[in-house]
């Protein structure tokens, strides 16, 4: 039983393929095109499929995915292995919701802090009784060096490099040890304040450059940028 599960973000759409269970392929996407939704169909020939997304999509993709195979599209009203007791539990991101259900079934009855890094930073507390209670978002690696060329008058638009020193020696290192070290003192401190409060705590880093910072930190944590991934195809099996 093929199941494609499909992730559309504000800065990459990726999909990825379980075969039984098992993660076997994991693409970017060109776009959110028709086109592309129907060459995934085509060449993954999935039997289940679930789509995330935080962006105004074509309704098409939609209607596609659920000619092909059987869909789920995540929202607030979809079936979850926990639950999520906050006032408006339909502002919630679908990509956090994803992160949540991956990460109760990964680890049950512990007090577990997912933090995406993506276009934000989102972080996204679920107590041991699996209780999704929020977190807090704040801006993103690419959105604070674009921030600081946006809103300045000299400032360059910096690329992330991991080859930076502590010390900045000219504005371009300089930029970089702010952001990236900056970022992961951030993370560090607001893991710090958790771990201050809830006992039997569990910490998971998630999103593309999660590898890169989880030898930051001083905290033992789980880094695993397939999370996301993950939690879909289980609300998938759960809804289909």
């Amino acid at each position: 039983m093929k199941t494609v599960c499909l992730d559309l973000g504000n800065t990459r759409m990726k999909a990825a393929l379980f075969d039984n269970g098992i993660l076997t392929d994991s693409i970017l996407l060109e776009g959110d095109g028709i086109e592309t939704i129907q060459s995934i169909v085509n060449d993954y020939k999935p039997d289940k499929s679930i789509l995330s997304s935080v962006i105004h999509h074509s309704p098409e993709i939609e209607r596609i995915l659920e000619e092909r195979t059987r869909f789920h599209k995540l929202s607030h009203l979809t079936k979850l292995n926990f639950t999520v007791p906050v006032g408006k539990p339909e502002t919630m991101g679908a990509d956090r919701l994803a992160l949540a259900a991956a990460v109760v079934y990964s680890f049950p009855s512990k007090n577990n802090l997912v933090v995406g890094l993506g276009s934000c930073i989102t972080y996204n507390f679920i107590n041991k009784y699996s209780q999704f209670l929020g977190g807090g978002i704040s801006p993103g690696m690419e959105m604070r060096l674009n921030s600081l060329h946006d809103y300045t008058a000299l400032l360059p638009v910096v690329k992330k490099d991991w080859n930076f020193p502590l010390i900045g020696y000219d504005t371009r290192t300089n930029i970089l040890s702010g952001v990236i070290l900056g970022m992961a003192k951030e993370i560090e401190g607001i893991i710090d304040s958790y771990s201050d409060k809830y006992r039997n705590f569990n910490v998971v880093l998630t999103g593309g450059d999660c590898t890169y910072f989880a030898h930051l930190f001083k905290n033992k944590i789980f880094a695993d940028p397939d999370l996301l991934y993950k939690g879909l195809y289980a609300i998938s099996e759960t809804n289909n």
